[in-house]
């Protein structure tokens, strides 16, 4: 399929000519008259209707024009710094991302492109928008790779908190449920909007005793403490949103109406749980604890800093001298599995021994493995953490160059 590469003005009239009575709500808004000028480049109506119609076609919510503005505006900015490195995506390599992003839909290019068409979306415009997020993720990967730095604790932390993690998020919150059966639905929610804008606890107390539903009315609606985690996944956010002595907007329930302030949020420790498994290595080293066998366990220790490091030390000797492998508590020998127990990841104890004592245990704690994650992937957790490493970078540029950037609204 040919890609569309029309002039900007002569894509427009096109355009105009195509869509018919489009053409004269364009024309009225100014089609090609700047909306906002970014260091003399600027963003005209025409572009931002077409942002503003992408942004619908991909069910983005919110006020669309104020969203497509800020991602045009960042657009003008990224664009300035790619033009500097003169990073530019081949033929061949839009080609391939245009693919790549219809796919995301069980889409073809051909059939995205149409579907888009009928929305009054040119193919120009999913080409840019395409372009300038592929060069700018390159542009990004280029100038702040050797900036990164992702450590394996960093890795173990992501997973832990995945797995669990060791604090969790309570809040402290008061609550109305206001009865809204169809005959009383319109006033219910009269009365809701209007305690919804309440800032002050002993005020919405006050309602939650004169019009909840719930038994806690009698506590004038407070609650004790609550893990957030206890909530539904998609009222977590909205409450975590809030300030003190916020309220949150009127959430429809069956038959009723549910508001809620917060009072007090606060981070707590997680109650431990055991680890599913232990991963751990035992480098065996003759002599026991004579002066020699611990005199080259010190040795060794000076020498490793992570399970892995244990490979180049037993490089060129039998294979049996070194062990490592991954279980269950209750599959680990209970000498070892107490020296664990004392040991975080990377430590060492040198405290057993094997054959009668003569040869000495160099246990190293590889990995404490949490409930759950057992089949994670430790590259595709690093992958993630230097994706949102890169991220941060990125915003950051970002901030800066809008900062110093000359950006006047029309």
């Amino acid at each position: 399929m040919r890609l569309l590469r029309l002039p900007v003005l002569q894509l427009g009239l096109a355009l105009v000519l195509a869509l018919g009575p489009l053409a004269d709500r364009l024309s009225a808004q100014g089609l090609f008259s700047p909306v906002v000028t970014v260091n003399d480049r600027a963003v005209t109506g025409w572009e931002l209707d077409q942002r503003v119609r992408l942004l619908e076609a991909f069910g983005t919510q919110g006020d669309l024009r104020d969203i497509a503005i800020d991602q045009l505006i960042e657009d003008r900015l990224k664009s300035e710094l790619l033009d500097r490195s003169r990073l530019r995506l081949s033929e061949e390599g839009v080609e391939i991302a245009m693919r790549d992003f219809a796919a995301r839909t069980d889409m073809s290019l051909e059939q995205f492109v149409q579907s888009l068409a009928q929305n009054g979306i040119a193919e120009e415009t999913l080409r840019d928008y395409v372009v300038i997020g592929i060069s700018w993720r390159d542009y990004v990967r280029a100038r702040f790779r050797e900036s990164v730095d992702i450590s394996d604790e960093d890795v173990s932390a992501a997973i832990a908190r995945q797995a669990g993690g060791a604090t969790e998020i309570e809040v402290l919150l008061s609550e109305i449920i206001i009865p809204a059966p169809p005959p009383e639905a319109a006033q219910a929610r009269a009365t809701a909007e209007r305690i919804s804008r309440l800032t002050s606890t002993s005020a919405f107390s006050a309602e939650a005793s004169r019009v909840s539903a719930l038994p806690s009315r009698e506590n004038g609606g407070r609650l004790d403490w609550v893990p957030v985690d206890n909530f539904p996944a998609g009222l977590r956010p909205v409450i975590l949103g809030l300030g003190t002595g916020e309220v949150t907007a009127p959430i429809a329930i069956p038959n009723g109406i549910a508001l809620f302030q917060l009072r007090g949020i606060r981070e707590v420790p997680r109650a431990a749980e055991p680890p599913a498994a232990l991963e751990y290595a035992a480098y065996y080293i003759a002599g026991g604890r004579s002066e020699a066998g611990l005199r080259a366990a010190e040795d060794v220790r000076n020498r490793v800093d992570t399970c892995d490091d244990l490979y180049g030390i037993a490089q060129d000797q039998p294979a049996e001298v070194l062990e490592r492998d991954t279980r269950a508590l209750s599959e680990i020998p209970q000498d070892v599995a107490l020296e664990l127990a004392k040991l975080d990841r990377g430590e060492v104890s040198t405290a057993l021994t094997r054959s009668e004592g003569r040869t000495l245990v160099f246990l190293m704690l590889c990995e404490r493995i949490p409930e759950g994650a057992e089949g994670i992937d430790r590259d595709a957790i690093r992958n993630q953490l230097v994706s949102q490493q890169l991220a941060g970078f990125a915003d950051a540029l970002i901030a800066d160059q809008r900062a110093a950037a000359s950006i006047v609204r029309n």
